[in-house]
This record gives structure tokens, sequence and C-alpha cells, in this order.
């Protein structure tokens, strides 16, 4: 939690805070360690993290097993050397084996990484289904991205709702 903290503290999305960190729990955690920096032989701190939790979402009539990627993030003075690249491409084996379709919430810093891996922006209609019903989004048209998986079809201008909690909901 510290590096992720510490890595979101100085971007225009930060800071992470405690339902970021509560998103991230209960799911499957990718980490890059930093072994140069490991002089007691502890496996070194972490630098780069992703993990994929277990959402559903409805689209066209269809209840769906969604892989979300929350706190994504690579330390800062180990940037530019295509760590997030690498956390990011298991996380996508993960969700290629296990989910019908990936989503996550990009910021601007972290969309160009996610297209060049094949995510797209949802260009059609969202919401959530909250408490008091289903409640449109608008404001997160462009943040949301999806990762299609072989064998599910997803019109990518239709409506996608997520599922209810605390916090963002996307």
């Amino acid at each position: 939690r510290a590096m992720l903290e510490a890595a979101f503290a100085e971007r225009p999305d930060g800071p992470f805070g405690d339902d970021d960190w509560t998103h991230s729990l209960g799911g499957m955690h990718v980490w890059v360690s930093d072994r140069d920096g490991d002089p007691d032989g502890d496996g070194g701190d972490v630098v780069a993290h992703a993990c994929v939790v277990a959402r559903r979402m409805l689209h066209n009539g269809r209840v769906l097993r969604c892989g979300y990627v929350e706190a994504v993030a690579v330390r800062d003075d180990h940037r530019r050397r295509g760590l997030g690249g690498i956390v990011m491409t298991e996380i996508e084996r993960l969700i290629g084996s296990a989910y019908d379709l990936g989503a996550l919430g990009a910021t601007e810093v972290g969309a160009p990484l996610y297209r060049s891996h094949g995510w797209q922006p949802w260009a059609g209609t969202l919401s959530a289904l909250t408490p008091d019903g289903i409640r449109p989004t608008p404001e997160e048209l462009g943040t949301v991205h999806v990762l299609t998986v072989d064998g599910v079809a997803l019109d990518l201008t239709g409506e996608f709702t997520c599922d209810w909690r605390e916090g963002d909901v996307w």
C-alpha cells in the first residue's frame, strides 16, 4: 500500500485512498520487486503493481464475469522501464483465463499503456447498478476501457453497467 500511495501522490488522479485500497483487495495481484535493492534478501521492494478483481457487468441483456483492473502503479524511480507493461501482460493473461472481459478506469497517465496493450475505450452509455437502481455515469465516458476475451461479443457502442461499490464505481 505504501508504494501505491507514493506512486499516486504526485499524480493528477491521486491520491490513493482507502476506497482505492479496498477496491484492490480480494483479487489476484501481480508485482515486480527490486532485487537489486535487496540487501537483506527478503525479495526486495515492490516497484510495480497491478491487480484484477472479480466484478459483474451488465451488457446486452447479459451478466458478464469481469476481471476489473485496479491499483496499477510503478514507483517513480522505476518508470519508463517497461514494468507497467510487464504487470499488465500478466493481468491480461489472468483475465483471458477466467473472465468474460476485462475492464478498468483509465487515467490520462495510464491510458496510453492500456491502449498499447489492446484495451479499447468504451464508446457507448455507461451506468452503475446502485442501491437506488441504474444511475447513468456519463462523466466516465472516455475513461472506461475494456479488453475483449475470445468468444465474448461486445458492442462497444452499447450500454455498459457496472455493479455497485463504495467510492468510484468505475
